[in-house]
């Protein structure tokens, strides 16, 4: 297998001018690129990655850390970064949370992790890590951004939407279809994001006359599982409802399944309108409704900014983004009798 070694000498070059060509840096004349090129073509020659990172000081690898590897949550995020990553010559190296310790040990374990695999920057997803942890990375958190949370130490790396409105939104599209019964499904109490979108759903509840305290609410965990294990709890109950907004289209999933199996019509008995628009929620049964959060424009504009502190960019970044309600066949209008009044 040929060496740079054997490219230098039938070019007739140094070692520095083969490199140059092969990273594409540096100036080198049109005469000597013809001769290196011949000779790479002549011989072959294939620089591997490690070879590249030895001759660039760099690894042309991002590492993404997400807290979870499962759902369809995820799933649609990684494939931007991944996409977008090999359009750019680079490659994704994906951490995800594991072993002992809480959320926040796990991702500090994940982030550390890609640091040591020599990753030139990372992309992080946890609402667990905190601006103490970002400032003991030292100067390595000059080269990160933060996915679906807000630090204040690095608020300019930080890309999210704003889930307040998304909040106002879901209740504003229940209020319009007359539901006045209400249910929702929530996220843990312990994510920002969940508290902002409940706040805002809450909120826009009570300024319709609506009191959140009479409300029917129960913690789903943002799984499918959590989302089942809410609506038995919320049938068994005997709480009168007309719709039910789940934090997250994963619980409104496991709604969905939970319904049919019990044989509760949805939307004609109930209605029910999920978060994020995954798109698990165009394969629901029926069809999902749901706030539509843009996760691959703020990912896209998260890499944006990251490659442009990693490798001196001058990509655009934005940083408000557009959240619209997606209508699907799971929301109707609120019927005139829904139950009997006990």
């Amino acid at each position: 297998m040929a060496t740079i070694k054997d490219v230098a000498r039938l070019a007739g070059v140094g070692h520095g001018t083969v490199s140059r060509v092969v990273i594409g840096t540096g100036s080198v004349s049109p005469k000597t690129l013809a001769r290196v090129k011949k000779a790479i073509e002549e011989l072959n020659y294939r620089p591997s990655h490690a070879a590249r990172s030895l001759l660039s000081g760099s690894s042309q690898m991002i590492g993404v850390y997400i807290p979870v590897l499962s759902g369809t949550f995820y799933t649609p995020i990684l494939q931007a970064i991944t996409n977008e990553l090999r359009a750019a010559g680079l490659h994704m190296v994906v951490e995800f949370g594991a072993g002992s310790g809480d959320e926040r040990r796990q991702a500090i374990d994940g982030i550390e992790f890609l640091i040591e695999r020599g990753c030139d920057g990372l992309i992080v997803m946890s609402n667990a890590i905190s601006d103490e942890d970002i400032a003991a990375l030292g100067p390595k958190k000059n080269k990160l951004v933060v996915l679906n949370h807000t630090l204040k130490t690095i608020r300019d790396q930080c890309f999210t939407a704003d889930h307040e409105q998304g909040g106002i939104m879901a209740a504003r599209t229940l209020l319009d279809l007359q539901h006045r019964k209400i249910a929702a499904i929530t996220g843990p109490a312990s994510y920002p994001d969940n508290v902002d979108r409940m706040t805002g759903f809450l909120g826009e509840l009570m300024k319709s006359g609506i009191n959140s305290s009479k409300i029917w609410v129960r913690d789903g965990g943002f799984s499918p599982q959590g989302g089942w294990a809410a609506a038995e709890a919320l049938i068994e109950s005997g709480f009168k409802f007309t719709a039910l907004f789940c934090a997250n289209d994963e619980m409104a999933v496991g709604v969905l399944s939970y319904f049919q199996q019990q044989g509760i019509s949805v939307p004609h008995r109930v209605s029910i309108m999920g978060y994020d628009d995954t798109p698990s929620g165009e394969f629901t049964g029926p069809r999902l409704t749901s706030v539509h959060i843009p996760w691959r424009d703020i990912a896209f504009n998260a890499i944006n900014a990251l490659l442009n502190r990693c490798y001196g960019f001058d990509r655009p970044v934005e940083r408000k983004f557009t959240i619209s309600v997606t209508h699907r066949a799971s929301l109707a209008k609120a019927p005139t009798v829904r139950q009997k009044k006990s």
